[in-house]
């Protein structure tokens, strides 16, 4: 795949995330969290009211601390199709 084209589906992948109205369980919106902060760059350590959600999210971008920013992307695609096959 070319880096357009991981692009291009990364940017579906998020907006058929975006676009889903059903809740999603609380273990896959961290992975999805933690893939889209590495793959956007913006993997700062997260803020917030509640100090254990916060938590939560530095422990899901921790686990994916040796990603590159494609790898990312990929997995980021690779956990939403799953989700959207798997589901019930």
């Amino acid at each position: 795949m070319t880096s357009e084209e991981l692009d291009i589906a990364f940017k579906n992948a998020v907006k058929s995330i975006n676009e889903h109205t059903e809740p999603f369980p609380a273990d896959v919106l961290l992975r999805l969290y933690a893939y889209y902060k590495r793959a956007t760059n913006a993997d700062h350590t997260p803020t917030g009211g509640k100090p254990h959600i916060s938590a939560f999210k530095t422990n899901a971008l921790f686990q994916t601390r040796g990603l590159t920013c494609d790898e990312a992307k990929q997995l980021y695609i690779e956990a939403v199709n799953q989700y959207f096959l798997y589901r019930k």
